[in-house]
């Protein structure tokens, strides 16, 4: 019996150490932020497996959806309600891009890169309206730039 507890005991350890390494970063939906109006803050996220994003409606009349042209095989899809905040935990590796359904023409875009990205090439030929194509051009050159930085 005593086995059976410190062996249930190790587990918890383990599963609490695992949960500590994950990680949660913030981004909000805002009609104005830095980058304009109608924008995801920050619009480009780098994380690892098993991290967490959790999408905050700090405006009203947002949310968050997956594009699922720029989903990774594998990758869950994910539609959030319109002025709800929505918490996704990635733990497929890849480029994910996501959109504001009701401003998606207006460019309110972003993008999540979980690890290394095998879907990338896929991702950047994924089609969009409006500004939304030149925002995703703008997030591409901007993880470019990080990558080549981080090296």
């Amino acid at each position: 019996m005593r086995k059976v507890i410190m062996l249930g005991v190790l587990v918890a350890a383990l599963g609490a150490a695992g949960a500590a390494g994950a990680a949660e970063v913030e981004v909000k939906m805002l009609n104005k932020g830095t980058e304009g109006v109608m924008v995801f803050e920050p619009a480009l996220v780098k994380i690892n497996p098993g991290d967490t994003v959790k999408f905050v409606a700090a405006d009203k009349g947002h949310n968050v959806e997956s594009i699922d042209a720029m989903t990774p095989e594998g990758g869950k899809a994910f539609v959030g309600k319109v002025n709800e905040e929505l918490a996704i935990t990635f733990d497929k590796p890849g480029a994910y891009g996501y959109k504001c359904k009701p401003h998606y023409g207006m460019g309110m875009v972003g993008l999540v890169v979980v690890g290394e990205p095998a879907n990338l090439d896929q991702a950047k030929a994924a089609a969009h309206p409006g500004k939304a194509k030149q925002a995703f051009a703008t997030l591409f050159d901007k993880l470019a730039t990080t990558a080549t930085a981080a090296k």
